[in-house]
C-alpha cells in the first residue's frame, strides 16, 4: 500500500520519536511531507521533506505553516512527557488538548481534506486521569471538524530513541541491577515505533480507516517487568529488577513539582505504572498488517552486549 507521490502531508510533532518514524515513512512511500515543529526550520538534503516552524502557542501563525497542505497527521508531545511542567506550559492540557485543538482550527481555514491523531489507549471523557481526558478532548475537536480523521490509540510505544524502555537499558550498562518503580506488573501492549508509522501512512489509502477511531497494540500483552527482561536477553545482559514503591517515589517526588522544570512528578509516576492493554481486533480489520513482536523489534536496533 503506497500513498501518493502528489500528497502534500503535514505532521505536527514531526521532530519528536513517535512523528520521526511517521515522517520516514511517509517519505518512502512518496508523499511530500511538511515538519511541522516549533523549533526553527532546518535544512534537508531529502527532497521530499521539507521543514516548518509552526508553533501551537502561536495559533494565527498556523494557517501560513500549513498552506498546500493535503493531509495534517497530529501527533504532540511536550518535552519530558508525562512529567509536566506547568511554569512552562508543558501540561497534557495546553499541548495534547489545546494544542490540537489550535491545530484543527487551522486545518479547517486553509482546506485540509484529511488529519490523523496519535491519541492513546484510555482516552475517555470520564477518565480517572487527567491525560487520558486531555486526549479525549483533542479527539472531539478532530471528529466536530467535519474533517475525514483516523484517530489511533497506541498502547506503550518503543523503539530506537524512546524515552523510557532505553533509560532502563541505560541503567543496566552501569549497575547490577535495573530500577522500576512500582511492582512491574503493568500490562502492556508495546507496539514497535515503526508499525505506528507504516499504520498511519497505511489509513491515508484504505478507505475502511475513515472516521474510525482504532486501538493499537503489538502482538504480545506482557508485564512491563517481562518487557525489561526481554530486552535485556536481546542485549545479552542478566540483571535483576529492583522495584521502589510507587506510593514511596510519589511521596518523595512532590517537593519536586515546585520547581519550573521538576525531573520527576507524582503524578508522571502514576503514568509510569499505569497499565494500557488495547483490543486490536478492530485495527485487524480496518488495516490489515503483520506487525512486530518485541523480541523481533528489539533485535533491530538492540546491540548485543560486546
Amino acid at each position: 500500500m503506497e500513498t501518493s507521490s502528489n500528497s502534500v502531508v503535514a505532521v505536527a510533532g514531526g521532530s519528536g520519536f513517535v512523528g520521526r518514524s511517521i515522517v520516514r515513512e511517509l517519505a518512502a512511500r512518496g508523499s511530500s511531507v511538511i515538519v511541522l515543529s516549533h523549533r526553527p526550520p532546518i535544512a534537508t538534503t531529502d527532497r521530499l521533506i521539507e521543514f516548518r516552524q509552526g508553533d501551537i502557542n502561536k495559533p494565527d501563525d498556523l494557517p501560513g505553516a500549513l498552506a498546500g497542505v493535503e493531509t495534517l497527521v497530529i501527533c504532540l508531545g511536550f518535552r519530558n512527557s508525562p512529567i509536566e511542567a506547568p511554569r512552562r506550559g508543558r501540561t497534557f492540557e495546553k499541548v495534547d488538548a489545546g494544542g490540537t485543538e489550535a491545530l484543527v482550527l487551522a486545518a479547517k481555514t486553509v482546506g485540509i481534506s484529511r488529519l490523523v491523531y496519535i491519541s492513546g489507549a484510555g482516552a475517555a471523557p470520564d477518565a480517572p486521569r487527567h491525560w487520558f481526558r486531555a486526549k479525549w478532548r483533542a479527539e472531539e475537536a478532530i471528529r466536530g471538524s467535519g474533517i475525514i480523521y483516523t484517530i489511533f490509540r497506541p498502547s506503550w510505544i518503543y523503539g530506537r530513541g524512546d524515552r523510557s524502555l532505553n533509560r532502563f537499558l541505560g541503567f543496566a550498562r552501569w549497575l547490577p541491577f535495573v530500577p522500576q518503580i512500582g511492582n512491574g506488573r503493568q500490562l502492556l501492549a508495546p507496539v514497535f515505533v515503526d508499525d505506528v508509522g507504516a499504520l498511519v501512512a497505511d489509513a491515508l489509502v484504505m478507505p475502511a480507516a475513515n472516521n474510525a477511531t482504532l486501538e493499537v497494540g503489538g502482538p504480545e500483552t506482557m508485564s512491563m517487568d517481562d518487557v525489561i527482561r526481554a530486552a535485556l536477553r536481546v542485549q545479552g545482559r542478566r540483571r535483576m529488577i529492583l522495584h521502589a514503591p510507587a506510593g514511596l517515589m510519589k511521596l518523595l517526588t512532590r517537593p519536586l513539582t515546585l520547581l519550573p522544570s521538576p525531573p520527576m512528578t507524582p503524578d508522571a509516576i502514576d503514568f509510569i505504572v499505569q497499565s494500557a492493554p488495547v483490543d486490536s481486533g478492530p485495527l485487524t480489520a480496518v488495516l490489515p498488517r503483520h506487525l512486530t513482536r518485541l523480541a523481533d523489534a528489539l533485535g533491530k536496533y538492540l546491540a548485543p552486549r560486546k
